[in-house]
Parts: C-alpha cells; sequence; structure tokens
C-alpha cells in the first residue's frame, strides 16, 4: 500500500498571520515565510495530521488527501 500524500492549503483571505501552525506541525512541512505568512515549500512532508488544520483559529487551513497515482508495471 503505498504511502497516502497530502496537500496543505492556506487561505491567504483568512490568516491572520498568528504563526500557530507553523509552530505545531510536527514535520515542519507549514514553515514561517515572509512577514509572518506560513507557507509550505513541500507538501510531500506532510503526514495527514491535521494538527494545523484543527489549531487555525481562522479556519483557514484545508489539509486534504491528494489522489494516489496508480502505475501500471
Amino acid at each position: 500500500m503505498p504511502k497516502k500524500k497530502f496537500h496543505v492549503h492556506i487561505n491567504d483571505n483568512f490568516c491572520k498571520r498568528c504563526g500557530i501552525c507553523y509552530w505545531i506541525c510536527p514535520t515542519k512541512t507549514i514553515i514561517k515565510g515572509e512577514l509572518g505568512k506560513p507557507e509550505v515549500p513541500d507538501h510531500d512532508k506532510c503526514i495527514g495530521c491535521l494538527m494545523c488544520e484543527n489549531a487555525c483559529p481562522d479556519f483557514a487551513i484545508d489539509v486534504v488527501e491528494r489522489e494516489a497515482v496508480k502505475k501500471d508495471v
């Protein structure tokens, strides 16, 4: 069974740059960017724990599972 992959979407219109998401992320998928804006440089690091999504006071983060790419052998 392949490892699940996730996409972290941060809605800039809702985000107030509080920093909770990059403080709480266990894999440091979300990092502090310019002017405190959260950024996701590598979505493959996300393990789908949803800690950032659940902790965000502004409901600005959505973590969604990406479709697995099946390779025919």
